[in-house]
């Protein structure tokens, strides 16, 4: 079952002879469960592409269906919940709340869906993090490593079926972007969620099961790696 579909994607920037276009026509589907790498040189269109599917910028055509729904057919408000509720977006600087604790950064979704967090859940994802000492710290406090942690933690908390990655481990020495990687490959294996990973380590991209090279804005190759 296809829980992403990609139609015919394009973004354009500017008019005119200052005309940018960063996606080109792009389209691909991924299967529920699937691990996802996207490579390609800079300017690619790589992190254009996942802003596209995370719903976080629109694009100049086409459509992104996530578990059959057309994201860009919501309104703003419906797409906010649909994002929080359905997506889980990493990025390479975490973006962690500055004054808030490392639990209320992590349960921030749910608070924003006016949802209660479950204790049972949200203990054993700071135990999953190894950061259930560090519970009440704020953001500051933190290692880098122990900061995207979090920012991976704020992204699981939902179950989101989609976790995408924008070069997670790009700010990161070797020793935490292992860990890094494997706490987003447990997710992906252990939770069954789609995870879809930008990255220039061509170590990192061949721990997932399919690459999409990007290039100019279009798919130069789709490769299965393993099934």
């Amino acid at each position: 079952m296809d829980i992403l579909r990609v139609e015919n994607l394009r973004k354009e920037y500017g008019t005119g002879d200052a005309k940018v276009v960063a996606l080109d026509g792009v389209s691909f589907s991924v299967k529920k469960g699937d691990f996802v790498a996207i490579m390609g040189p800079s300017g690619s269109g790589k992190s254009t592409l996942l802003h596209m599917i995370g719903g976080v910028d629109k694009p100049s055509g086409g459509s992104v269906f996530i578990d059959g729904t057309n994201l860009y057919s919501l309104k703003e408000s419906s797409l906010a919940v649909f994002r929080r509720r359905h997506i889980g977006l990493v990025y390479q600087f975490n973006n962690l709340i500055p004054v808030l604790n490392v639990e209320e950064n992590i349960t921030l979704p749910l608070l924003l869906d006016e949802r209660k967090p479950d204790p049972i859940r949200l203990s054993e994802l700071l135990s999953t993090l190894n950061v259930t000492d560090r519970s009440k710290h704020l953001p500051n406090q933190l290692s880098g490593g122990q900061q995207q942690r979090v920012s991976i933690g704020r992204a699981l908390i939902n179950n989101p079926a989609l976790v995408l990655a924008d070069e997670p481990t790009g700010n990161l020495d070797s020793h935490n972007s292992a860990q890094i990687m494997e706490l987003l490959r447990m997710s992906n294996r252990k939770f069954h969620q789609t995870l879809i990973v930008i990255t220039h380590d061509p170590n990192i991209a061949l721990q997932a099961d399919r690459i999409i090279t990007l290039t100019d804005g279009r798919i130069l190759k789709d490769e299965v790696i393993r099934t």
